[in-house]
């Protein structure tokens, strides 16, 4: 890291400054990949599980997933949203903006997305009298893909981002 005028205090603060920005950067890569592992255990286990199970098996699976979502999923992908908005702020020197907002936007479009399809999807197919049957689960199981898609760039567009400014 270059030096920078105002002598050595403010070259430890600037040091320290982006330390600090590269540990956060990291430690959103690795909730990234943590979120990625979740997402691809929904897409291609856990809701296609569902499809095996009959009425009564169905409603406790899915009412004993929703009671885990809050620790398993919903924490870490509010905490994950959360770095994606300071990282626009604070983020380590010679980070590409392209990838702050590749960040931004995949975490943008898959919370927009969520809460317009997926999200109802899962509360009506809660009290689908069809379970498994439901064309709700069908609709889910065709275009989940999708949001597997938007968290897998997000970490993918983390890991170019950690290398980029590593290798600086």
């Amino acid at each position: 890291m270059p030096l920078v005028g105002g002598g050595w205090r403010a070259n430890c603060r600037l040091l320290v400054m982006s330390s600090s920005a590269t540990i956060f950067l990291l430690a959103n890569l690795a909730l990234a990949f943590y979120n990625t592992g979740t997402i691809w255990a929904m897409e291609v286990d856990i809701f296609r599980s569902w499809r095996l199970l009959d009425k009564t098996a169905f409603t406790a699976v899915r009412a004993a997933h929703w009671k885990k979502l809050p620790y398993w999923v919903f924490i870490p992908v509010g905490m994950a949203f959360a770095g994606a908005v300071i990282l626009i702020w604070y983020h380590p020197a010679g980070s590409p903006s392209w990838a702050i907002w590749v960040n931004v936007c995949s975490q943008l479009c898959s919370h927009l997305l969520t809460a317009i399809f997926w999200g109802p999807w899962q509360a009506r197919l809660a009290h689908d009298p069809l379970a498994a049957e439901s064309p709700l689960l069908q609709k889910i199981l065709r275009t989940h893909w999708v949001r597997t898609l938007l968290i897998n760039i997000y970490a993918v567009n983390l890991l170019i981002w950690t290398v980029i400014v590593i290798r600086a």
